[in-house]
């Protein structure tokens, strides 16, 4: 899509504000307007004055000097009030239905955006967005606008002096900016461009710190941020030196029509086709609208600037969705829920490698499945598509009989439940982030989800209880303390069908075991729930109802523990060497 199709499309949420954005645009053009008249009224005063004539005859223009003093103060005044208005609603709305795309998109969707560049799209280019009204659209409007008026006034006295004014007017309005975006295009998109790179190099530097100094890779680092630095200094240099050359191109246009006013009225003075006193507001016209006409080659570099910005915008919105909601979602059972996947098929990106293929998998109330496999061979595609976060290319996934894409991803959520091997903990306290899995939770609820995943001691220990922070990303606890958390958290939301995704990853084996024991074990916390166990560990759940080995997204063994271990397949070789390592 071309940018200014995307910068149409983003802008889609401003026909909304359009009052509100015309009212900023007509008191805009009020406030040049009086800005101009003052100058003008103020010219033709001073030299009326000049010829000593009756106080009463300078009355007019006394009051008329004041009343466009104060005409354009509160004219600009509201001018920013209404259109800033309207602009922060407009960039309101956008950031809105940013969110709830990127929502539409997380998590299968989000990977095809690097963490850092998806930031600068939803800050730095969303607000260059905005800038469309305030620097580009808007000034541009009232420039022109009031140089055309005061073209016509200007005619009114002298034709041609009108005629000089029109054509400033066009030259500063058309061929000015034209020449300025075609300039500064390309530099703007390198700043839209580098700016986004640098973000991200900033972000992938802060998250990888520990590392970076780690290896001693620190000043490696540095060097890619400032040669990033420097891209995108040269690119600014770029579009600010053509935003000089506009403002001089205005400045040496309005001179010009300054000596060619005076040439034209003195000509005219002399011929006696013009009074002598309105010679001085010819001249004094055209650096009235000096100031006006100013801001004009800038904002054609800023609609190139949001031009680009869009465009960046739009690439979130235009990427597919992993999952579409249907329009009226079909309504969920009381349970207890029977899932059952049949014939299932499933790639990343439309036209993508499939990452599944024919997987069937039935998972009445209260079994326990074990999905083993090797790296990549779809463990983790299958546990995306149980919980909604990516749709079936072919086949299906029924919940109580009904198609789970027929249902509202929220809904499938509130059955289907995942405990991660990267879960999130948010950088706040203990008890906030176990209410992110039941808001109304009391404290009691809390304690009982805490001490099902063998933390209660540990919290009570603490000085702070549950009001402990707990660090960005959990940093401030160990790796076993935040995966009994993230547990705690999805026992106190009670899914009914529970998905382990890789839970003892990243674990010693000491603590993995104990945390395997207290899913999987004779006495589990998971008693009584269907488990789904993604895993590379296969030692604590040998006595699941079933195992499925998966290889490049098909199933090539499945059977209970025993069975397979007797058949001496993929399974069988890797528990007798994960067995050996443990001897």
């Amino acid at each position: 899509m071309s940018g200014t199709a995307a910068l149409r499309t983003v802008l889609r949420p401003a026909r909304q504000h359009a009052g509100r954005l015309a009212a900023g645009g007509a008191a805009g053009l009020l406030a040049s307007a009086s800005s101009v008249a003052l100058l003008v009224t103020g010219a033709w005063l001073v030299a009326r004055a000049a010829e000593r004539p009756p106080v009463v005859a300078l009355s007019v223009a006394v009051v008329a000097v004041r009343a466009f003093a104060v005409t354009r103060a509160c004219a600009r005044y509201a001018e920013r009030l209404l259109s800033h208005d309207a602009t922060l609603r407009v960039l309101s709305d956008l950031r809105v239905r940013l969110y709830r795309r990127l929502e539409r998109l997380a998590p299968s969707g989000l990977p095809m955006f690097r963490s850092g560049d998806l930031l600068a799209r939803l800050v730095g280019d969303l607000d260059a967005v905005q800038d469309v009204f305030l620097r580009a659209l808007l000034p541009w409007l009232t420039g022109t606008a009031v140089g055309l008026l005061a073209a016509g006034a200007a005619a009114l006295l002298l034709p041609s002096a009108g005629l000089v004014l029109v054509a400033v007017t066009l030259l500063v309005a058309l061929v000015v900016p034209a020449l300025s975006a075609r300039a500064a295009d390309r530099a703007q998109a390198g700043v839209a461009r580098e700016q986004g790179t640098l973000t991200e190099q900033v972000v992938d530097t802060l998250e990888r710190l520990p590392e970076l100094v780690a290896y001693e890779a620190l000043e490696v680092q540095d060097g890619h941020l400032r040669g990033t630095e420097d891209r995108l200094a040269r690119h600014r240099d770029t579009v600010a030196r053509v935003r000089g050359l506009g403002v001089a191109a205005v400045a040496l246009t309005t001179g010009a029509a300054v000596w060619a006013a005076l040439v034209l009225g003195a000509a005219a003075v002399r011929s006696g086709t013009l009074a002598p006193v309105w010679l001085a507001v010819l001249a004094l016209l055209p650096l009235a609208l000096a100031e006006v006409l100013a801001p004009l080659p800038a904002a054609a570099s800023e609609l190139s600037r949001s031009t680009r910005a869009a465009d960046r915008v739009d690439e979130v919105e235009r990427a597919p969705e992993p999952v579409r909601e249907p329009a009226e979602p079909a309504p969920i059972g009381p349970g207890p829920w029977h899932l059952r996947v049949q014939d299932l098929a499933a790639r990343w990106t439309p036209d993508g490698q499939p990452a599944l293929s024919g997987v069937d998998l039935d998972l009445p109330p209260g079994r326990r499945v074990l999905l083993v496999g090797p790296s990549g061979s779809g463990k983790t595609t299958l546990a995306h598509v149980l919980l909604r976060f990516l749709d079936p290319a072919a086949g299906r996934v029924l919940l109580d009989g009904t198609d789970t894409r027929l249902l509202a991803g929220d809904d499938v959520r509130r059955v289907v439940g995942l405990l991660a091997q990267d879960a999130h903990v948010f950088d706040s306290t203990l008890r906030q982030n176990l209410l992110l899995a039941r808001p109304d939770a009391s404290v009691a609820a809390l304690r009982v989800a805490l001490r099902r995943a063998r933390l209660l001691d540990w919290v009570d220990r603490l000085p702070e209880g549950l009001d402990t922070w707990v660090g960005n990303h959990g940093e401030r606890l160990s790796g076993g303390e935040r995966q009994r958390l993230a547990l705690a958290r999805v026992l106190l939301a009670d899914f009914p069908v529970l998905v382990l995704d890789e839970p003892t990853e990243h674990l010693d084996t000491a603590t993995a075991n104990a945390l395997v024991a207290d899913l999987v074990g004779t006495h589990a916390v998971t008693a009584g729930r269907t488990l789904l166990a993604v895993t590379h560990r296969l030692r604590g759940f040998e006595g699941f109802d079933e195992v499925l080995v998966l290889d490049h997204g098909r199933v090539v063994e499945r059977g209970t523990h025993d069975e397979l271990v007797r058949r001496n397949g993929w399974y069988a070789a890797a528990y007798r060497d994960e067995t050996a390592t443990w001897v």
